[in-house]
């Protein structure tokens, strides 16, 4: 029988010990600096899906009532107030307390003559009604110093024609 030598072979120079914890440092700071972003990337990707909702929503309610687009701006004998607006849903898709800010967004309604004021002659029914909804998007990663003040303008427009309207 063959006698192998069992003994523990350790070639580690007393200079060398602690290069593992350099080594694991600095890529966890590199790693760490990926991961933020990509979560930056995800919480993007989010916003921008909740805005493409907001605008779908707030075309949806605009097709149905295109009298109110904002609060105050209420035609003579019709209630714009608060949910009765195309602004007000639009900002409150989204739920309350998750990653889009409804302070952020600005709401946009757009009538078939290419303004955003309304009049009995461009609410006829089938008439396009366009709502335009943007919302700044604030990075809070590493990356954010790369934009200016940090955010990204997200955009998303939608158009409905206008429904059944009932006469004035």
């Amino acid at each position: 029988m063959t006698h192998m030598n069992t003994r523990k072979i350790s070639h580690i120079r007393p200079a060398e010990r602690g290069q593992s914890l350099v080594e694991m440092s600095l890529m966890l700071v590199i790693l760490l600096t990926i991961l933020s972003g990509v979560l930056d990337l995800g919480r993007g990707f989010f916003s921008y899906i909740a805005i493409q909702n907001a605008a779908g929503e707030g075309a949806l309610y605009a097709a149905i009532n295109p009298r109110c687009p904002h609060a105050d701006s209420a035609p003579a004998g019709f209630d714009c107030s608060n949910p009765n607006n195309v602004d007000y849903r639009a900002k409150n898709e989204s739920p309350s307390g998750g990653l889009v800010d409804p302070a952020q967004m600005s709401v946009q309604v757009f009538y078939a003559d290419g303004t955003s004021e309304y009049s009995a002659d461009n609410t006829l029914e089938g008439n396009p009604i366009e709502v335009k909804v943007q919302y700044r998007f604030r990075l809070i990663g590493p990356f954010s110093p790369i934009l200016p003040n940090g955010e990204l303008v997200f955009t998303a427009t939608a158009v409905q024609n206008i429904l059944d309207l009932k006469p004035d």
